[in-house]
């Protein structure tokens, strides 16, 4: 009975803390108005990638525009997919390495090539932190939807001693997203060679940008498990 009453609670009061602290936030935000006209106009969706340990900024400004998620189907993907949904994204459970794989790739291609926008972690669920699995070289591939990488920071923040060195802003913070260029995925690229250079493209551009957007607020750079 406790273990039901912290999964009905729980994401309610870190969806609430989390709506209270974004107001705080003055969030600078750099192309993407771009982005999103050039999608709109060449009729195509988009994936936007951001390593997991930066979500917090990108997750409240995305409230209740209806994107799309990837959640793990484990216990503690069972909260944080109650919290996505009371931010309005749009949910499928699965993972890059865990059960429902195939079925949750395929629903996402499907949403992407009519238009959906994804907003993906590419070393999430587990790790290791800030190192792109494959799975986002295949939903760029099949879907031949444009991967776009986000860099993301905020300063004065926390980092956590988590896996993924999770950034929270503190109250009042800066914070920053910054877009980059598309990134394309040769429908050819299915070799296991290919899969690993696309990755550690998109993998490098995320983690340039991101770098870039710590030294626009300031933030200090932290210690992490993938290559820099």
């Amino acid at each position: 009975m406790r273990e039901s009453l912290r999964q009905q609670i729980a994401p309610w009061i870190a969806y609430y803390i989390g709506r209270i602290l974004a107001k705080t936030l003055r969030v600078k935000v750099i192309g993407e108005k771009e982005i999103l006209a050039s999608a709109k106009e060449n009729g195509h969706g988009l994936i936007f990638v951001t390593w997991h340990g930066r979500t917090f900024i990108p997750i409240t400004r995305f409230e209740k525009r209806k994107y799309w998620a990837l959640i793990s189907t484990s216990r503690d993907g069972d909260l944080q997919d109650k919290i996505f949904s009371y931010y309005g994204f749009n949910t499928v459970r699965g993972s890059s390495s865990a059960r429902g794989a195939v079925q949750a790739t395929l629903t996402l291609a499907k949403e992407l090539k009519a238009g959906g926008i994804l907003a993906f972690t590419p070393d999430g669920p587990r790790g290791p932190s800030q190192c792109a699995q494959p799975g986002v070289v295949y939903l760029g591939r099949k879907s031949g939807c444009p991967v776009i990488p986000v860099g993301v920071s905020a300063a004065p923040c926390k980092y956590w001693s988590s896996w993924d060195r999770y950034m929270l802003p503190k109250p009042f913070a800066r914070g920053i997203m910054l877009y980059g260029d598309p990134i394309y995925i040769p429908n050819d690229a299915k070799s296991q060679e290919d899969q690993d250079h696309w990755a550690g493209v998109i993998g490098r551009e995320i983690t340039r940008l991101e770098a870039k957007a710590d030294e626009m607020v300031g933030a200090p750079r932290p210690k992490t498990t993938g290559a820099e």
